[in-house]
């Protein structure tokens, strides 16, 4: 795997590039930058961080931006 595209309600919202045995995330979209250069071990792990970023609990994700 070279890269692949991280979408969260349609939208992509950044990408996932191996490094150092994992993915590092990086952000194409401010509303989930917090989460930028953070490494994940699955591309499923990326999406529930971004998810728990979004939730109304922790998070405001405007999914227009």
């Amino acid at each position: 795997m070279t890269r692949q595209v991280i979408e969260y309600a349609g939208v992509p919202v950044g990408i996932v590039v191996p490094d150092k045995g994992a993915l590092q995330f990086i952000a194409v979209k401010f509303h989930v930058y917090d989460l930028d250069g953070q490494h994940f071990a699955a591309a499923s792990d990326v999406l529930r961080a971004i998810h728990q970023l979004a939730s109304p609990s922790t998070g405001n994700l405007d999914r227009a931006a």
